[in-house]
């Protein structure tokens, strides 16, 4: 049995394509492998969750109720998922639920009666890695078209995509830097030749949870 007790997914650019602020079920896609990611962790025995910032809800572009229907309509594609935590706050709201803020995260695992750190997180940008970190979970990225170079470098951890995320911790946390069980990591693996950005490049809180996709 693996050590890992729970994996919590970010959800937009994660577990569904990326339709910013969507309200609308309809428009749920989900990324290739996500339902057969999720199944291979119930299969094992480890729960899972979803970790996700929605400030559309503050910007009054989208309801509590819109987040629900969504919420329900990715349960019923890809889950259903043991526990959801949402940060319906704004960038500026100062609150401590936000990505990269440790809250969603730590609210999660205790939902679930699980140790964050027998938590893992995986996600599509910074905001995801350095929520785990703070939390005392480990941190998954699965970079996508719009996840920054910066941030890919920096991840400790890589997986090319969702289903190789998952395969890589059914044995136990992340090890090693490019997580890959069957296919290479393409344009994830580019960034470990690649040089070091230099440190005014290094990726901020503030670059990382915004860097142009806002949630």
């Amino acid at each position: 049995m693996s050590p890992v007790r729970a994996v919590l997914f970010d959800r937009d650019g994660t577990l569904v394509h990326d339709v910013p602020y969507n309200g609308d079920p309809e428009r749920v896609r989900p990324v290739e492998g996500a339902r057969e990611a999720v199944a291979l962790l119930r299969a094992h025995d480890i729960r899972t969750g979803v970790v996700t910032n929605q400030s559309g809800v503050a910007r009054g572009l989208i309801s509590d109720a819109d987040v629900r229907h969504v919420n329900r309509r990715i349960d019923d594609l890809v889950g259903p998922f043991d526990v959801w935590a949402i940060c319906p706050h704004g960038p500026d709201d100062g609150c401590h639920c936000r990505k990269p803020q440790p809250g969603l995260v730590l609210w999660a695992a205790g939902r679930i009666c699980t140790a964050p750190a027998d938590c893992v997180v995986i996600g599509d940008i910074g905001a995801d890695t350095e929520a785990a970190e703070r939390a005392g979970a480990h941190g998954i990225l699965v970079p996508n078209a719009q996840t920054r170079p910066e941030e890919t470098a920096a991840a400790a951890h890589v997986a090319p995509d969702l289903l190789n995320a998952v395969r890589a911790v059914l044995a136990g946390p992340p090890k090693g830097r490019i997580l890959a069980d069957e296919r290479p990591v393409g344009a994830a693996l580019r960034t470990e030749t690649a040089p070091v950005p230099a440190p005014e490049a290094a990726p901020s809180r503030a670059a990382a949870e915004t860097r142009g996709r806002p949630r």
